[in-house]
């Protein structure tokens, strides 16, 4: 799952359904040292790791995909349902459906696919997401980086910027907060924009587990949610519910990436709200993603509303 420590490992088990389709399992703790549950309900940032561990679990169990070789992110996309996501007095068990299609084979192994998600737990659907990644073979990804496959340095004290009060991005500790304080204004963005420099801390024990040499993308997942949360009236009690992103560009470590929000009005009723958030680095756009966020109602409610996220896949 390329982690080093197994307790930020959540997959329990996988089996073939298919040539290419496949049903694994997962475990969600009712707490974690990162992820929040804020509102009893689980932190979406812990349904996209769960996800993300999929790629190499299958790429080197189902496809014989040597150790080395290098997953990215091309795209990712999720809708869940809050109600599915409650955290209750077990741990939850979480049941996943993955198709894997559009496979493009270099000397018989894949160099791209595209992956579906369908995630249930119990009767429940929680969740439906695609991707598409990319595995390059030690050679390719050292010509792709060019020079840049080095690892991370160690983050200096004295250079590090301030981040946000965490309680402002639904997190317990300052150490756990990618953006920098204060936001300002973007600069000749749309009326509205927020801009904040993103933080990179390559000690960090979840979101840099192990030694990599670019931002992960779950620090850029990360940094989105925050920024959506940063600019709501209620942090803990709005749930992104849908996430749609694209990644352009390798996040490096060695100039300023500014991430920028920009909010749209709510919906009707008022509670949900859609906001584009982007990752610029060196005068290029890294990533970009629009995020619907919703409030999440502070009692627990039970089982899945009929039909919340059906045909959203």
């Amino acid at each position: 799952m390329h982690r080093a420590a197994l307790a930020e490992v959540f997959l329990t088990g996988w089996q073939r359904t298919g040539p290419d389709a496949f049903s694994l399992t997962a475990q969600w703790p009712r707490s974690h040292s990162f992820y929040s549950v804020s509102q009893a309900v689980y932190d979406p940032m812990l349904l996209c790791e769960t996800i993300r561990q999929t790629f190499p679990l299958l790429m080197h169990a189902a496809y014989e995909v040597p150790f080395g070789y290098q997953l990215s992110w091309k795209d990712f996309r999720y809708t869940a349902d809050p109600e599915a996501m409650r955290v209750t007095g077990t741990p939850a068990e979480i049941d996943l459906r993955v198709w894997c299609h559009e496979i493009r084979r270099v000397r018989g192994l894949p160099s791209a696919l595209a992956m579906r998600f369908e995630i249930s737990r119990g009767d429940a659907l929680l969740a439906v997401a695609s991707t598409r990644i990319g595995c390059s073979s030690p050679a390719v990804y050292r010509k792709v980086r060019a020079g840049r496959g080095g690892v991370a340095p160690e983050p200096v004290a004295a250079e590090r910027r301030r981040p946000l009060a965490p309680h402002t991005v639904d997190r317990r500790f300052a150490a756990d907060v990618v953006l920098a304080d204060p936001a300002r204004p973007a600069a000749g963005g749309p009326a509205g924009a927020v801009e904040w420099q993103l933080l990179l801390d390559p000690t960090h024990p979840v979101l840099f587990d192990h030694p990599v040499d670019h931002a992960p993308g779950m620090v850029l997942f990360e940094a989105v949610q925050q920024a959506v949360l940063a600019l709501g009236d209620q942090p803990d009690m709005s749930m992104p519910i849908s996430m749609d992103m694209a990644f352009h560009r390798y996040v490096e470590f060695d100039s300023p990436c500014t991430i920028t929000a920009v909010p749209a009005a709510p919906g009707a009723g008022g509670t949900r709200r859609t906001l584009r958030v982007s990752g610029r680095q060196n005068g290029a756009c890294a990533f970009e993603a629009t995020v619907e966020a919703d409030t999440v109602p502070p009692l627990p409610a039970p089982g899945l509303r009929s039909g919340a996220i059906a045909g959203t896949a």
